[in-house]
């Protein structure tokens, strides 16, 4: 007579064998997180080596550039100087007269448009900064079919982000650029676009909304509780057993569909801040 022996094998039922689940769940969660910052870091050192206007609109902002009466040998030249003295004003006054760093992570404080100190600084979703008055002259005198495209990167501009010092809020100036960049964001910032354009725009939105999401007079409570819901939904995605490709059958595969549900979630904060942009334009 044989003796029945078990044939299953034991599962042990983690991701990685010998690793633990919450170490893999603990380390996507991190890489999820980190590629933002890590998009916004190469677009930093990008920006601050090369802010140079790209060849298909050099014509385009040649042109603004004449609307503007701005000279571009006496601009070049001023620029050079104006970065050449810059390192040493630094370090005499141990500060810059600058805009707060943390409004934006490009290092250039000068305009790519008209070669100038930047006034009224404008970022574009893409993360390049700009005066707002040569932003809206290089779209206004473009001729333009619909929203532009970056002067210095050629990404689509769907979102104009205001970064205006505090000195300058309450100049008329201020006002007429302001109003123009709610004319901008009020017929563009619904438009169609492709799967990487938002994700090269989640350090700008992402930097933006949160800053706004920790301020009173920043988002509107409704938007608030809209990206807290999507983060609660998210967390209980992950603590649930019940998922649409489960880790203890498809393994590694089912440890990328949590990684792309969180990448989804980030995408859609991005989305809600957008939506919340167009509905102050469209209030004004």
């Amino acid at each position: 007579m044989e003796s029945s022996a078990p044939t299953d094998v034991m599962q042990t039922g983690t991701i990685i064998e010998g690793v633990g689940d919450e170490l893999v769940h603990a380390f996507g969660i991190v890489l999820v997180l980190a590629l933002p910052f890590v998009i916004a870091y190469f677009n930093s050192r990008n920006q601050a080596t090369t802010e140079a206007i790209h060849p298909e609109n050099e014509q385009r902002v040649y042109e603004a550039r004449q609307r503007l009466g701005v000279d571009t040998e006496t601009a070049s030249v001023n620029r050079q100087q104006q970065q050449q003295q810059q390192p040493q004003e630094q370090q005499q006054n141990g500060s810059t007269q600058l805009p707060p760093a943390r409004h934006r992570y490009s290092t250039d404080p000068t305009c790519p448009v008209c070669l100038s100190d930047l006034a009224y600084a404008t970022e574009t979703n893409c993360g390049h900064v700009f005066c707002g008055n040569c932003l809206i002259t290089y779209w206004r005198h473009g001729n333009w079919l619909g929203s532009i495209r970056c002067p210095v990167c050629r990404q689509q501009v769907t979102l104009l982000l205001p970064i205006f010092r505090e000195v300058d809020h309450t100049t008329e100036d201020a006002q007429a650029v302001t109003t123009e960049i709610n004319n901008y964001n009020r017929r563009f910032s619904g438009e169609p676009r492709p799967l990487m354009d938002y994700i090269h725009d989640l350090p700008t939105l992402l930097r933006h909304a949160m800053r706004e999401f920790f301020t009173l007079s920043g988002l509107v409570w409704m938007f608030r509780l809209r990206i807290i819901v999507c983060f609660l939904a998210a967390l209980l995605y992950f603590v649930s057993p019940l998922d649409i490709i489960p880790e203890a059958v498809f393994g590694v595969l089912g440890f990328v569909d949590d990684l792309l549900i969180l990448l989804l979630l980030l995408i859609y904060v991005t989305i809600i801040y957008r939506s919340f942009i167009a509905a102050r334009a469209a209030a004004v």
